[in-house]
């Protein structure tokens, strides 16, 4: 888990950081289209503040969450990262507790138990020291280390190796929506991209040896996701980090199952090609 809590430290968790030409016709039309008044969204017109008990402290407060009728799916990601229209709900999938700094995405908010409480109070709620909230919005750095806080308490609270698993997934799915939305103008544009590519695949290799795992030897379904999702899931995280025999072996499993529907085979098939094409 080295260096993934980077960040972590201005929250008091410094101790557990190391875890085109046109013809005149298209002229005409662009010019027409110009004329046309433009239809601008902001994501604040999706967001609402969601109120929440914290299950460690008993405080009231809120947390910023996705008016979800109002979202539209457009597509996936081939390790299954959904893709919206005008928002990013995946920013807004950890809740964290601004008094004690218990966190979690919003499947597993309510399930701890007291001796769990007991942990997060004595690792975390001791030293956790609160940032103001700064918007009307979460940017995806606000959402990374929401995200990252909420590894680091399932982490301590033990929680299940598939729930540590796809906070790592999530996480570096929020990483890649940040890269994707860098302002070109960024200061050392370059760099800042290598390190969020290098950062995601840290995640990305810690989702999958815990989905691996988790695999072997927990209950379906898992993270919402049946048998066959998680196989096709860990499948892509294998060739995302590089271990194509593995992938392979993923692929062929689900491919000669009776029981795996043919929109998780055809997925499969598509993940077979981009291992023989070797695609990033």
């Amino acid at each position: 888990m080295d260096n993934l809590f980077s960040g972590l430290e201005e929250l008091g968790l410094s101790n557990l950081s190391n875890i085109n030409v046109y013809d005149d016709k298209d002229k005409e039309d662009a010019k027409e289209s110009q004329e046309k008044p433009q239809v601008t969204v902001s994501e604040e017109e999706f967001i609402f503040d969601k109120t929440y008990i914290c299950p460690v402290c008993d405080s009231e407060f809120k947390s910023k969450s996705v008016k979800t009728g109002k979202i539209k799916l457009l597509s996936l990601d081939s390790d299954l990262r959904p893709r919206y229209q005008y928002v990013d709900p995946l920013k807004y999938d950890a809740v964290l507790c601004p008094k004690c700094g218990y966190a979690s995405l919003t499947r597993f908010f309510k399930n701890i138990t007291p001796t769990q409480a007991d942990w997060i109070k004595k690792n975390i709620s001791a030293t956790f020291k609160p940032l103001p909230e700064k918007g009307h919005v979460y940017s995806y750095d606000d959402a990374i280390v929401r995200h990252k806080m909420a590894l680091v308490n399932s982490i301590v609270k033990k929680a299940k190796t598939s729930e540590r698993a796809y906070i790592c997934l999530k996480t570096a799915w929020i990483i890649r929506g940040k890269a994707e939305t860098l302002p070109s103008d960024t200061p050392n544009y370059r760099e800042v991209m290598e390190q969020l590519a290098q950062e995601e695949k840290k995640f990305i290799a810690n989702a999958y040896e815990g989905f691996s795992e988790a695999y072997m030897n927990e209950a379906f379904p898992m993270c919402g996701m049946d048998e066959h999702t998680i196989a096709l899931l860990i499948a892509e995280l294998a060739r995302k980090t590089g271990k194509l025999d593995e992938a392979s072996r993923w692929i062929s499993r689900i491919l000669i199952s009776k029981e795996a529907s043919e929109r998780i085979k055809d997925k499969a098939r598509e993940i077979k090609e981009m291992i023989k094409e070797g695609r990033n």
